[in-house]
């Protein structure tokens, strides 16, 4: 049985603000952005990477999933890294546009590119060994993924770099 009870204070904490910390011993999936509690950010492939930019700074991200809005399905992922480095350079050179014509889809990594991780791994892992394995690949961002029902692959989670050193951090 459920019941109420009150609390004595007149003022509480914004939730979320506080700075949170792991230990190189901890559960991996601690670490894990978990689309069973979290959405996911998505971006359509036909984007300018510049809109997909400020989409991915106005929501707090780094990374997003390109989506196929007509199939409404995943089919690749871009990183703010991916927008502000070099290869917009290139794409604008390889195909003789100016920025404001370079597109998601121009830039992405398609999911068969990707370097995943299963969520049975990550369930066994520790964060010291998400740290290794970021500083091993040098990649800044890992999707998780899990069999779906009839064993095709499912977007689980999402590991970043930047989070994982940040709550290494002390």
């Amino acid at each position: 049985m459920l019941t109420l009870s009150r609390i004595a204070a007149s003022q509480l904490p914004i939730p979320g603000t506080d700075a949170w910390f792991a230990k190189p011993g901890d559960p991996a999936l601690s670490v894990m952005t978990d689309f069973r509690e979290r959405a996911s950010i998505t971006v359509p492939v036909t984007a300018q990477i510049d809109a997909a930019l400020e989409h991915m700074k106005h929501t707090g991200v780094r990374c997003a999933f390109a989506i196929d809005e007509a199939l409404r399905v995943v089919v690749g992922m871009i990183t703010a890294y991916d927008i502000m480095g070099e290869k917009p350079m290139r794409r604008m050179r390889a195909s003789d546009v100016t920025r404001d014509h370079v597109l998601v889809r121009d830039l992405m990594a398609r999911p068969d590119d990707w370097q995943v991780l299963q969520l049975r791994q990550l369930e066994s892992g520790t964060v010291g060994a998400v740290a290794r394995l970021f500083e091993d690949t040098q990649l800044t961002h890992i999707a998780v993924v899990e069999a779906g029902e009839r064993g095709e692959p499912r977007l689980r989670g999402l590991l970043s770099a930047a989070r994982v050193r940040r709550v290494l951090a002390r």
